[in-house]
């Protein structure tokens, strides 16, 4: 079912001391959707949020919540709540007054409170704690609080600051369940914010990666992870082996002076581009065994590192002063040589960005004694 747009911000510009912190942003939220922030600290994820919540008021641009203009809605009339990383329960009162809080404030009978906080307990899978003291809850036990007494005015959009930021890493990944498991029970949309690329892509039916006050992509986890529109989007969303290459033509690309098939097409003739293959993608193959492609279209390489991550092994190989990471279930030995192949689907290749990364200005200055840093500029 085609869902319709629940949220818009349009051309948001925020400054704060002269720091432009967002840059004529534009974003886009169905209903029902789990839409994921993420982006490194500073890149303006959070002020985006709170500029949703309305605890925050853009500079210029406008904010829609279901077609309608609410830049000067305050907070509590609009039909959105919060969770904030400290989740800032009352200590004082105990889990069920927590959960109430908010319908007391709208002098919801008690009788219907209590049957709500009930319902709330029994969704976060915390029945009979109600009577129980805040200050005696573990922290995942806390952030559930906090989120049924978000969710108990059954508000059309929950925003999720950072709320796993402090838990400890396996209550983070059952809480990735049960906020998952949350967002398919209730008719609600969530937008959540992190820094955690695992979260993101285990969590979201959209990913909205960020950085610099900007948006630089929007899609589905699968698509962000596979076609990433830069190299930043590329090394931000999990590992990548990031170089330079040149498209010869329509689906052939050279890099590091090897040919490889690729399936890319619409870039002209001899055009330079960010070339992204994945650890796992990369393929190792010792002397005399079958290849993908012609042996004198191989990398020959030499393994400079081999960690065990538990579930694969993560290798360096150095080839023609690159060093590749490879993710595979078999370690090989330290200073093996071995040929490297990649299958022409699993290479992804980028537009050149504006600016040239670091890794291909230092590459040609160390490779190319010709080359200057002007030749750069």
């Amino acid at each position: 079912m085609e869902r319709n747009e629940l949220i818009q911000l349009r051309n948001i510009v925020k400054i704060y001391d002269d720091d432009v912190i967002l840059k004529s942003l534009n974003l886009s939220v169905k209903d029902g959707e789990f839409v994921t922030l993420l982006g490194p600290s500073g890149c303006g994820k959070t002020t985006t949020l709170r500029i949703i919540a309305g605890f925050e008021t853009p500079d210029e641009g406008e904010v829609f919540f279901a077609n309608q203009k609410i830049n000067n809605v305050p907070p509590n009339k609009r039909n959105i709540n919060t969770v904030f990383q400290k989740y800032a329960l009352f200590p004082h009162l105990n889990v069920a007054e927590n959960i109430g809080f908010g319908l007391k404030l709208k002098k919801t009978p008690q009788s219907e409170i209590d049957k709500q906080v009930e319902e709330m307990l029994e969704l976060v899978n915390l029945k009979g704690f109600g009577k129980r003291s805040i200050t005696s809850l573990s922290g995942g036990q806390q952030q559930r609080i906090a989120i049924a007494r978000a969710i108990v005015n059954k508000p059309k959009v929950l925003l999720l600051d950072e709320p796993l930021g402090a838990l400890d890493l396996k209550l983070r990944k059952e809480m990735q369940m049960e906020l998952k498991k949350l967002h398919e029970q209730l008719d609600m949309t969530f937008i959540y914010v992190t820094h955690d690329q695992e979260e993101a892509l285990t969590m979201s039916d959209s990913v909205v990666v960020m950085n610099g006050g900007e948006i630089l992509q929007q899609g589905s986890p699968i698509d962000i992870y596979n076609e990433p529109a830069n190299a930043f989007v590329a090394d931000f969303i999990g590992e990548s082996n990031i170089m330079p290459g040149i498209m010869k033509q329509d689906k052939v690309l050279e890099f590091l002076g090897t040919v490889y098939d690729c399936v890319d097409t619409g870039f002209a003739k001899n055009e330079p581009v960010d070339v992204v293959i994945r650890p796992e993608d990369v393929i190792l193959l010792e002397e005399g065994e079958t290849s993908i492609q012609q042996k004198n279209h191989l990398l020959k390489g030499r393994v400079k590192s081999c960690l065990f991550k538990g579930v694969h092994y993560e290798m360096i190989v150095e080839a023609r002063g690159y060093d590749f990471m490879a993710h595979s279930t078999v370690a090989e030995k330290i200073g093996a040589e071995m040929y490297i192949d990649v299958e022409p689907e699993n290479i992804h290749i980028m537009k050149k960005s504006d600016i040239e990364t670091m890794k291909e200005i230092e590459y040609r200055l160390e490779h190319d004694p010709t080359a200057t840093e002007e030749d750069d500029e």
